[in-house]
């Protein structure tokens, strides 16, 4: 195991001579007290996720005990949506799945008709009733 010791006021570079990602890390974590907004040179989404955390961070108890239920009102209504939208799809699949059956059996209905097969062969053959093969017989 190796310790690196990082004596922070011998740091003294601008944001501008800023080179690699270890002198970013550096001049963030030696001003990050002093930092108003991500400047563009850290304009990275590790830095700006830091950003994000650090402005919670600094959240009252009171502001803290507020984000953090406005967040679980918002985990649970997508949940609800998301489960809803799942349900709503699935629910949509079966509706197209039966009309799409429906249109299937009224198109061998009418081609059964026409090749000159009985309601009640058709009616084997579909398992419509002979009622539902009579109002297809006179939409035709």
């Amino acid at each position: 195991m190796t310790f690196i010791y990082l004596e922070m006021p011998k740091f003294n570079k601008t944001i501008e001579t800023l080179a690699s990602r270890f002198d970013k890390w550096m001049y963030v974590i030696r001003n990050l007290n002093k930092l108003e907004r991500v400047p563009n040179q850290l304009r990275e989404n590790i830095f700006e996720r830091l950003f994000e955390v650090a402005e919670i961070a600094k959240f009252s108890k009171e502001e803290a005990d507020a984000y953090e239920e406005s967040l679980k009102s918002y985990r649970d209504l997508k949940n609800s949506l998301d489960t809803a939208y799942e349900e709503g799809m699935e629910k949509g699949m079966e509706k197209g799945m039966e009309k799409g059956i429906k249109q299937e059996k009224k198109e061998i209905v009418k081609n059964a008709l026409s090749a000159g097969l009985t309601i009640q062969v058709i009616s084997n053959i579909t398992g419509l009733t002979s009622e539902e093969i009579e109002k297809i017989k006179n939409e035709q």
